[in-house]
């Protein structure tokens, strides 16, 4: 009888992860604005937006060309809607084991002297994230605003 227990948690568990990995990209859903988007609830997202907002000394365009670089040099990540010329653009991040989508959206506004550019990172299943939207955001961050300065 365990043995069989056994065997139908294991199926469920593969099911889970095959849905996980299979699961639909609905640009629509995940394709926000950051400046504007209210966060949910639960702790498995982060933004970075409003007076919080990054300034780059570039314009909307280089500002997101530069980011599109960044988000492809991850592994794992590919842009699902938006672009460079719209000045906001969404990608999909998977995690490598089972496949987890995390959504970055990121949207650069024109202001004196360059851009200031939000970010919304967050995850399409589970409640935490155990920091994993937080620190990529980080990450893109100080790594745009690194090749902001070297582009001086």
């Amino acid at each position: 009888m365990l043995k069989w227990v056994a065997l139908g948690v294991l199926m469920v568990a593969i099911a889970g992860a095959v849905y996980v990995r299979m699961a639909e990209v609905d640009p629509a859903r995940w394709h926000v604005d950051p400046a504007t988007v209210t966060p949910g609830a639960r702790p498995n997202d982060h933004l970075v937006a409003g007076e919080d907002a990054v300034f780059v000394p570039l314009s909307p365009q280089e500002a997101l060309r530069r980011v599109d670089a960044i988000a492809r040099s991850e592994p794992r990540v590919r842009m699902i809607e938006g672009g460079v010329e719209a000045g906001h653009a969404t990608w999909v991040q998977r995690s490598a084991s089972i496949g987890f989508p995390d959504y970055i959206s990121v949207r650069a506004q024109a202001v004196e002297g360059g851009s200031r550019v939000s970010v919304y990172s967050r995850s399409r299943f589970g409640h935490s994230d155990f920091g994993v939207n937080e620190a990529r955001v980080a990450r893109w961050l100080a790594r745009l605003e690194k090749d902001a300065i070297t582009a001086k």
